[in-house]
Order: C-alpha cells, then structure tokens, then sequence
C-alpha cells in the first residue's frame, strides 16, 4: 500500500514538474515574441553607422505616409480613424499608424494628429505601434515627412512629451501647420503617451 502511495507521489511530482517547465517555457516565448520587436529596433538604432538620406527614401504609399529620418520610420497612413474606437483603430494600426478622424490633412490648415496604440493586451504588442517605437529618440529640430496625395509635406519637432493617458487635449488642438504624433509610452503597454508636437517648415 505504502508503495503504490509513493508511486502516486512521485507521479504527482513529476507532472507538476512537466507542467511547470511547460509553462515557463511559454513564458519566455511570449515575453521574447512580444519585446523582441522592441529590442531589434533599439539595437538596430543604437549600431546604426550612419542616419538615412531621407532623399534615398522611398515612400510606402505616396498618397498618404509618414517619413522620419533619423529612426528610420517609413509608414502607411491610415486616413479617418476613430482614436476612441478599438475595433476601428486596432485592425487599422495592423497596417500602418492612423490619422485621426476629424483632424487637419497636410494639405490644411490645422492640425493633423498621427497616432499609433499599443495593443490592448501586452502580449499583442508587437502587433502594433512599431513604426513609433524609437519616437523618444527624437529632440527638437529633427525632421518628419509627411506624403499626402503625392505631395510631400516637412515638419520640425518642437516638442517631445509624456502625459497621461487619458490627456486628450492635444487631439483637440487647432494650430495651424502643426503636426502632433501620439503613441503608448512606454511601448506594449497603456500606461502613459508619448507626444511629439511638429510645426510645418513653410
């Protein structure tokens, strides 16, 4: 009797142990499958020899897309989308970063808001948001590029900020020539926003 305890026991222990490695191994899976994104493009940044040659750059969409140099970003812009709408704005951000809906286009005067969500849970973030990763890499006076109907529109960088996540009042913003790009801070989560305000080089 005492035997067949033990044998349960140890089977038990076992199992436990299987079931465990299993899990830790999904883990680090996950964790490496939704950072990873995040690593590369740090690296990627941080062993760069030289910064691009925006003029060397081919737009991905000349009708509507964002250009910035100095992290590289290349980036379909999705026109018209609900920032305050997940299922509009979550399979919109699985093609480029959105433009949001009632904001200025280039071609206007106003303000032409950019953003790009993290996804709403952590594991899903490398779905999401990775042409804005490197945005806290960029400091004053650096340049954005806008394409909009094949016309290419330039922005200087004025302002880098974190706020909030529930500070929408840059969404809202009337001034004139500005561009303001917003994402989740710090990436995969919904912690904070990251703010980049531009103004447009007339």
């Amino acid at each position: 009797m005492s035997s067949k305890k033990t044998l349960v026991k140890k089977v038990r222990k076992e199992g436990i142990g299987i079931i465990s490695g299993i899990l830790i191994i999904a883990a680090l899976f996950i964790s490496l499958n939704t950072f990873s994104p995040i690593l590369k493009a740090e690296i990627s940044y941080k062993f760069s020899s030289s910064k691009p040659d925006f003029q060397k750059i081919i737009p991905v969409d000349q009708d509507f897309s964002i250009l910035i140099p100095k992290i590289n970003a290349n980036s379909k812009v999705i026109k018209n989308v609900d920032p305050f709408n997940s299922k509009i704005y979550q399979p919109a951000l699985t093609q480029g970063v959105a433009h949001a809906l009632g904001s200025a286009t280039p071609d206007q005067s106003g303000n032409t808001f950019i953003f790009a969500h993290s996804a709403g849970n952590w594991y899903q973030a490398n779905q999401y948001n990775a042409v804005f990763y490197l945005l806290n890499k960029l400091v004053k006076g650096d340049e954005i590029n806008l394409y909009f109907q094949k016309k290419l529109y330039n922005y200087s960088v004025e302002e880098v900020k974190l706020v909030n996540a529930d500070e929408i009042s840059y969404l809202n913003n009337n001034s004139e020539n500005q561009l303001t790009l917003m994402t989740c801070w710090p990436p995969g989560t919904t912690l904070k926003r990251l703010v980049i305000i531009a103004k447009s080089k007339l």
